[in-house]
């Protein structure tokens, strides 16, 4: 964690730098800021990797297929059984309600994310979004749904005491940062032109590439990219898409970033709620074999192959296959057998929604959906209230943003659970009154989260981890469907690999005739 210069702050300084700032809070006169936690079901998880014994067994159930896990992957494969006639199965969700890292929320004001906020307009190689996107109502003939494109304007940022459109308006400040960024687009161009960056990874993704020998600074650093506003841009985006900074993700990874999506990609497409709508829309599928508040605390194969037993909190399940959607990092205390723990780091996050009575002061370009101060330590926030096309001002919800990469995701982890409420508070306040002096005299509630394990870093040797492979090789009964599988969390990674690992069980359950008939359908 830092500061707002970038130093790296201990666990104490951070917490004593956000009470330093609670007299904003307090400020005589002003009005009292309401609001609190909303956790992330931290010790549930702790339970499990504990090892504290659950309760007594109340349900015994026979069920051909059980689902641990009940976000986008988790979902998706429910959809795509759902979408070859088979409904005999269960979803599993340890948290109280579905859907992962693309949760969201709602007030009297708008719906709001928590998490993951828009889908790019998705290419001709990710046809399983396409797919369900057309089911959905957003894609009909070919044409997007303009009520779902991102209105404009859709991105601005704050530098030199005020607001302006585009990203080009910072990188193109110079001379010198105008040629480093033609250049840096030639380059992106030619690994573009090379088939090796796909959305889906699996329609193109090498089993190794010298570039995830590389962190992505080390690759600007090689390539002799020197302006410090590209070098910002760069950071920014790996912070954004994985929690995780340029001197430490992959330059695979990095660049995937930049260059795996079409060039002309007009969208995104995005919700008030953000991926929560995506997430509703699932569960008006398949929702009915969703159970919440269900933690898995065993997975346990059956001898020879033949099945297993999925054991939660107060029931037990005996099934033919299971999918495991759930994040990695938790299947080495759950499966028996799985073998040693993933090597792999998670990055922890903050995010806060800000209901505001109305806008606060503002200078430069227009208000726009998705809205970044430059060298913040946070990643600023997005308007829930921008696409609604019946809102004219006033009252608004903004989702704040904050990857902490300043320290060892442990150390940060640490930090994020001791920090209290108004330290958080002061945390968001000070970094988002930098761009707008007076917002806490607007604000009247601030919500937060706190993601200790929000998602998989993608750092160098990602690409060739050997316990990968493996897992993408299972021959069941268990088979794994969740991102981090590939080790990149996006919506069409998660939806990839959820609808992979149910594919792979229903074959194992004879259905591979359904499948067959559909040919059409499949992401190969």
């Amino acid at each position: 964690m830092s500061d707002p210069t970038g130093v790296p702050l201990s666990r104490r300084a951070f917490v004593v730098a956000g009470a330093a700032a609670l007299v904003g809070l307090t400020r005589k006169g002003a009005p009292a800021i309401a609001g609190g936690f909303v956790e992330d079901d931290g010790p549930v998880g702790h339970r499990i990797r504990d090892g504290i014994a659950p309760g007594a067994v109340r349900e015994r159930r026979r069920v051909p297929l059980v689902i641990v896990g009940g976000g986008i992957a988790g979902l998706s494969a429910a959809w795509w059984c759902e979408r070859h006639g088979f409904r005999d199965y269960v979803v599993l969700e340890l948290a109280a309600e579905a859907g992962g890292n693309a949760r969201s929320g709602a007030n009297e004001v708008s719906a709001y994310p928590w998490g993951a906020h828009y889908v790019p307009v998705p290419g001709p190689r990710a046809s399983l979004a396409r797919e369900l996107f057309t089911e959905l109502g957003l894609l009909v003939n070919g044409a997007w749904d303009e009520r779902t494109l991102c209105h404009s304007p859709q991105e601005r940022l704050f530098w030199r005491g005020e607001w302006h459109e585009g990203i080009e308006s910072f990188v193109g400040d110079s001379a010198e940062d105008r040629a480093q960024w033609s250049r840096f687009q030639e380059r992106l161009a030619a690994l573009r032109a090379s088939g090796e960056f796909t959305i889906p990874v699996s329609r193109g993704r090498p089993a190794r590439s010298a570039l995830d020998t590389l962190t992505l600074a080390q690759w600007l650093d090689r390539e002799r990219f020197t302006s410090r506003a590209l070098r910002w841009y760069a950071d920014y985006a790996v912070r954004d898409d994985y929690g995780t900074s340029a001197r430490d993700a992959s330059a695979w990874a990095g660049l995937h970033y930049f260059v795996a999506r079409e060039p002309d990609e007009k969208g995104p497409l995005t919700w008030p709620e953000g991926n929560g709508w995506i997430v509703r829309r699932l569960l008006e599928r398949v929702g009915p074999r969703v159970r919440t508040a269900s933690a898995v605390r065993a997975v346990t194969p059956v001898r020879g192959g033949r099945g297993v037993v999925v054991r939660t909190e107060d029931a037990e399940f005996t099934a033919d296959a299971c999918v495991w959607t759930a994040p990695l990092w938790l299947a080495p205390h759950v499966v028996d057998g799985f073998g040693p723990a993933p090597v792999m780091t998670t990055a922890p996050w903050l995010v806060a929604n800000l209901t505001l009575r109305e806008w606060p002061t503002d200078h430069g370009s227009a208000p726009a959906w998705d809205n970044t101060i430059v060298d913040s330590p946070g990643l600023g926030y997005v308007n829930a209230t921008h696409q609604r096309l019946d809102h004219g001002g006033g009252r608004t919800v903004w989702t704040y943003y904050h990857a902490l990469v300043r320290a060892e995701p442990l150390a940060a982890r640490r930090a994020l659970r001791a920090l209290s409420w108004p330290d958080a508070c002061a945390l968001v306040l000070d970094d988002l009154e930098r761009a707008h002096p007076g917002l806490r005299r607007v604000v009247e509630r601030i919500d937060v989260r706190r993601y200790a394990h929000a998602m998989a870093r993608p750092e160098p040797g990602f690409l060739s981890q050997p316990w990968r492979r493996a897992l993408l090789a299972s021959r069941g009964p268990v088979w794994y469907g969740h991102a981090d599988v590939g080790g990149l969390s996006l919506f069409e990674e998660a939806q990839d690999h959820g609808v992979r690992a149910a594919r792979a069980a229903l074959e194992h359950l004879g259905r591979g005739a359904a499948r067959r008939q559909r040919p059409a359908d499949l992401n190969e």
